[in-house]
């Protein structure tokens, strides 16, 4: 089958069709590459897996098109270049065998392209998801292998700026890992060691620094580290620390996966939130891991030595303290997942100036501290493994199709979703407080709008506060 590149249309078509069916567009992309289907799409665009008809194998490659969600002249121009850049980086770095190749980068029909080597593997989130935690053997394998790499990356004066398991993957060919999605990485001139700039990346695996918007060499070691603990522990990052206690807690999350003192202490390192304290360069942490080195396991609880760390996110705005947080806390502790709804809501309106209003409006929204939203949202997927929260319901929507356009379709079928709607909105009291409750599902958002006991909210205000999760990075 072939995949039509339209955006706005995306018929399959088959396989020996020279044009699309439903538009009329052409199939080929410089009569050379096609596409098969959408392997994934993002806030830059769309990538699908082809096939390159000027080789006589035939073989797989993949397209990238960019198709950016950003809304206004400037930051569709910022995507523009952060495209046009990962091309460029991928034609310097694609030289080292475990970093895809660069075939093309060009534009046809007004959108850009690149066209880049398929990888065929899993990418380890869903290593992670299919054959469960990482053994200790698996983290150090992982670590000089992915290290060489990254090494290399370096010494080209390139930082990655988004290192997670779903951007390494390990090729079924020799079980070599492959870093991929060179998107967000960010070039360094010789003389800087580190650079002001757009916050990117993801924030789950997000260095301080470049939380921001001064990301250095070595807050790619911090996200590699991350990294790590989430394959250790298959938790998600923000449920690692302890909001309330400001310290880090993987520890208490291996379920009896030994991790030895030494590997601890590089993983403490590799995560630590200064960057002096941190290890300051990729030779100094290869450097550790020396054949002869002892590996003892202890248990998984602390150990009486665990220094806390401080959280992969932006602290806290000085305008926000952690005691604000500690009645939802408290009550999603508990289970009582009705109270917190509604101190969420309270919260938001302290937060935003509308406590009288008792309701966000378009402003407040656009403005909301993404401090303040983090460090709600981290608290919802916490005590709800990952079940409740506001980046949940913008993932859901987004893999509806949905975008900071507001299209009525895909909002019925969000809503349909995490069970928003009978026929069409519900009371208040009809929502599901319980933790069977569908995904996504809490928290209610009455706080943008509601009428005695009737949730009226405006979908239009409410994709805009998924945008503003977006924004936040989230």
């Amino acid at each position: 089958m072939s995949q039509c590149l339209n955006p706005d249309c995306l018929q399959t078509n088959s396989d020996n069709a020279q044009f699309c069916q439903k538009c009329g567009d052409k199939l080929r992309l410089r009569e050379r590459y096609w596409a098969k289907y959408i392997l994934g799409e993002g806030g830059f665009g769309r990538t699908f897996l082809a096939v390159d008809e000027d080789k006589p194998s035939k073989p797989p490659c993949v397209i990238k098109q960019f198709l950016p969600q950003a809304q206004g002249t400037e930051s569709i121009q910022k995507a523009s270049e952060l495209f046009a850049q990962e091309a460029q980086r991928l034609e310097e770095l694609g030289k080292h065998s475990q970093i895809p190749e660069l075939f093309a980068y060009f534009t046809s029909d007004n959108r850009q392209y690149l066209v880049q080597e398929f990888i065929d593997g899993q990418n380890l989130q869903t290593e992670l998801e299919q054959n469960g935690v990482f053994k200790e053997s698996q983290i150090r394998e992982l670590l000089q292998d992915l290290l060489t790499v990254l090494q290399f990356v370096h010494n080209n004066q390139v930082i990655h700026r988004d290192i997670k398991p779903e951007n390494i993957i390990r090729r079924n060919a020799d079980k070599k890992l492959v870093l991929v999605d060179f998107g967000a990485a960010k070039y360094i001139k010789p003389v800087q060691r580190s650079v002001t700039g757009t916050v990117i990346g993801s924030a789950e695996y997000c260095a301080p620094e470049q939380s921001m918007g001064k990301p250095k060499f070595i807050s790619d070691l911090y996200s590699l580290g991350v990294t790590c603990l989430h394959l250790l522990t298959q938790v998600s990052p923000f449920e690692l620390y302890d909001v309330m206690e400001a310290e880090w807690a993987w520890r208490d999350f291996l379920n009896g996966n030994s991790v030895s003192d030494e590997l601890g202490s590089i993983l403490d390192r590799l995560i630590e939130p200064k960057p002096k304290s941190r290890y300051q360069s990729v030779a100094e942490v290869l450097n550790c891991f020396q054949p002869s080195s002892p590996q003892i396991s202890v248990p998984s609880s602390p150990t009486p030595n665990f220094t806390p760390i401080s959280p992969p996110v932006v602290p806290f705005s000085k305008q926000v303290t952690p005691s604000r947080y500690q009645r939802l806390e408290a009550l999603l502790k508990g289970g009582k997942w009705r109270e917190a709804d509604e101190e969420t809501g309270k919260v938001m309106c302290q937060v935003a100036g509308r406590e009288e209003e008792r309701c966000l409006n378009t402003e407040s929204i656009d403005n909301f501290p993404c401090e303040d939203l983090r460090a709600i949202d981290q608290l919802w997927i916490k005590y709800s493994k990952g079940r409740f929260g506001f980046s949940v319901q913008k993932r859901i929507y987004q893999s509806l199709g949905g975008t900071r356009e507001y299209d009525e379709e895909i909002w019925q079928k969000f809503g349909d979703r995490v069970g928003w709607r009978r026929k069409w909105r519900l009371y208040y009291k009809d929502w599901d407080f319980t933790s069977k409750a569908p995904q996504g599902h809490l928290p209610s958002l009455w706080v943008l709008g509601w009428w005695g006991d009737w949730v009226w909210w405006v979908e239009k205000d409410l994709v805009r506060l998924f945008s503003r999760v977006e924004t936040c990075r989230m």
